[in-house]
């Protein structure tokens, strides 16, 4: 199995813990990215695997999967073990939509923070950004509302999974939940302490201090 995976695409983070959660062993074909040129030129293997020209992108001997929606779903059916959907009909469905709510809902506002901080040419400019928290706040609220126990969908998978890394990266960019969404705080420290989300949140944090020229992604949001 192998992974064309981007070294800050929240999309491809969400593949990579899921994997790891798997116990999936992968060659991992890092792409090309820098803070000038962004992921220009694309991978070539992403421009003929992909017509979106995107990662992630998974193949899996014969098989190419693109879009992190689609990988995951892969995965939950060809290496169900452990699970990362729940068994029944209506569990299935509520962590589709959660998982889809992270990157249809949630990650429109994260996208602003995101180019604020990398992009000096960025044209959200600081009233877009604060919009942006405005928005990632709401989106808490609503998901204090789905959290009636240490997960989202009962035990652990898909929906825990996107919702995690866009909403950690969220607060790393300055809009961390706050006293109006404390099962979302407690939720956040309880997801990080998984080994497979803490090794992934670091890496990413690690890469991300290193192309912001050695300073904090904190410090890097004012």
């Amino acid at each position: 199995m192998k992974l064309y995976s981007g070294p800050l695409s929240l999309f491809t983070a969400k593949v990579r813990i899921a994997l790891a959660e798997k116990r999936i062993a992968y060659q991992r074909v890092e792409v090309g990215w820098s803070l000038d040129q962004r992921y220009e030129p694309h991978h070539p293997d992403v421009v003929r695997l992909n017509p979106r020209r995107q990662v992630p992108v998974l193949v899996d001997g014969d098989t190419v999967v693109c879009d992190s929606t689609v990988i995951l779903e892969y995965l939950e059916d060809a290496y169900p073990d452990p699970p990362l959907l729940p068994r029944d009909a209506a569990g299935r469905a509520r962590a589709r939509r959660l998982e889809a709510d992270a990157d249809e809902r949630l990650f429109p506002h994260v996208w602003p923070l995101i180019e604020t901080t990398f992009y000096a040419s960025a044209a959200v400019g600081r009233a877009g950004a604060d919009a942006a928290r405005v928005g990632v706040a709401a989106y808490y609220e609503a998901l204090e509302r789905e959290l009636a126990g240490a997960y989202l969908c009962g035990a652990f998978g898909v929906a825990d999974i996107a919702n995690y890394v866009m909403a950690s990266t969220a607060a790393a960019l300055g809009a961390a939940p706050g006293a109006a969404t404390p099962r979302v705080g407690a939720w956040l420290t309880r997801l990080r302490a998984r080994p497979a989300v803490r090794s992934e949140s670091d890496e990413m944090t690690a890469f991300a201090t290193r192309a912001l020229g050695r300073r904090s992604v904190a410090a890097a949001t004012g």
